[in-house]
């Protein structure tokens, strides 16, 4: 696996205490990155991952925030910059999903589905845009979803849908209106993770991927050798190719 070294980093992972956010947090730990466990109710989990964190030699700290509120945004920034330093890697993986049919969804469903992938995404690079663009170094990576790119929508889980194809624009437009500042803005899209709560009968390769599919894109994007690469959006989908979802 591509192993970018961050040991001069500190890296934010939204969603980090469980999930794909809590492996995506550790690998970035096993680069060397002072790490940012994320959470918003979930405190014992995003305790446990922050100690498996610092088992690898690295400095840890634990924040708690609603990404969709922007006072908190700001507060859980303050907390990782008191702590660890400014935030030179943020990851944002929180995403609220709703597989139910769009009828069937409540309008405080709906909201929070929009709001946690588009709004959170977009307040957290707001907020950590400051401090990198003064560094003139800063890499930031949305957690995207497969077919976003190609505006592939069904009935169940529209607003899902919906907020991914906002993350993926918003990453090419921040890639756009950072390219002089030494920041990156890439996108990884998976279709189906090991983790999911639901598994269609047929799986490209035959499986769903896994963690290290996920780490492996994120790492790439974070090598140095990879500062020309801005406005990328790769998809963790061994190679499906939907005409619908």
């Amino acid at each position: 696996m591509i192993t970018p070294d961050l040991s001069e980093r500190t890296a934010l992972v939204t969603g980090s205490a469980k999930g794909v956010g809590r492996e995506l947090l550790l690998s970035l730990a096993d680069c060397g990155a002072s790490v940012a466990v994320h959470y918003n109710t979930s405190d014992e989990e995003a305790q446990s991952v922050a100690e498996q964190a610092a088992e690898l030699g690295v400095e840890v700290t634990t924040v708690q925030g609603d990404v969709t509120d922007p006072d908190a945004v700001d507060e859980l920034f303050d907390a990782v910059e008191n702590e660890l330093g400014d935030v030179d890697v943020l990851v944002n993986n929180v995403g609220a999903f709703a597989p139910r049919h769009w009828e069937e969804i409540s309008f405080e469903t709906w909201n929070r589905v929009l709001e946690t992938n588009l709004n959170g995404t977009y307040l957290c690079a707001k907020r950590a845009l400051p401090s990198m663009r003064e560094r003139e170094w800063g890499r930031i990576v949305n957690i995207g979803y497969a077919s976003a790119d190609r505006l592939l929508v069904s009935p169940k889980n529209f607003p899902y849908f919906v907020a991914k194809a906002g993350v993926v624009m918003f990453t090419r437009m921040l890639a756009a209106d950072t390219q002089d500042d030494g920041i990156t803005v890439n996108a990884v899209s998976p279709y189906v993770v090991e983790n999911s709560d639901e598994f269609p009968d047929e799986l490209p390769r035959g499986r769903p991927a896994n963690f290290d599919d996920m780490a492996q894109a994120l790492r790439f994007f974070l090598d140095e050798d990879s500062d020309y690469l801005s406005g990328q959006n790769v998809a963790v989908d061994g190679g499906w190719r939907p005409e619908r979802v």
